[in-house]
């Protein structure tokens, strides 16, 4: 089943429970896709690999919000924000633990021969590929970092 098979089937569930949250969340991942389907120059189909990356995308903004939010005291806002992550983390493929980040990041490391931070961007080209969507790009960026530095 694709992911916007999915959603359409999550988004009746909803309806029929009368989870407004819920509903606002899948129409709006929804919106995502079909926008992403239907944009200039597109095949009306989109890759597993585009789903992933509007969604990693899309989290991103609603803890961005969220946090935003908390931090200005709108506690009403920041529930609502934090209930739309909840809702599309369940779409997200399973996202690595920071030690198996490490892990792949040493190889990596290894791998492209990087000893000093100057190096940096060496790392983070390949990283960001052979991680995309499993781990959030500011840890990666963190982790390198430090790994560099020791």
């Amino acid at each position: 089943m694709s992911l916007k098979q999915q959603i359409d089937s999550d988004i009746k569930t909803a309806m029929l429970a009368k989870n407004k949250e819920e509903l606002m969340a899948l129409r709006s991942v929804k919106s995502l896709i079909l926008l992403a389907e239907t944009e200039k120059g597109g095949s009306g189909e989109i890759s597993q690999d585009v789903e992933n990356k509007l969604l990693m995308k899309a989290a991103k903004q609603r803890k961005e919000s969220a946090d935003i939010f908390q931090k200005e005291g709108r506690d009403e806002l920041a529930k609502k924000e934090l209930l739309e992550l909840e809702v599309i983390s369940r779409y997200l493929p399973k996202q690595l633990s920071e030690e198996a980040i490490t892990a792949e990041l040493k190889k990596i490391i290894d791998q492209v021969g990087a000893k000093s931070p100057q190096e940096m961007g060496k790392v983070m080209g390949v990283a960001t590929k052979q991680l995309a969507g499993k781990a959030d790009g500011k840890l990666i960026s963190d982790l390198v970092k430090k790994l560099l530095a020791s």
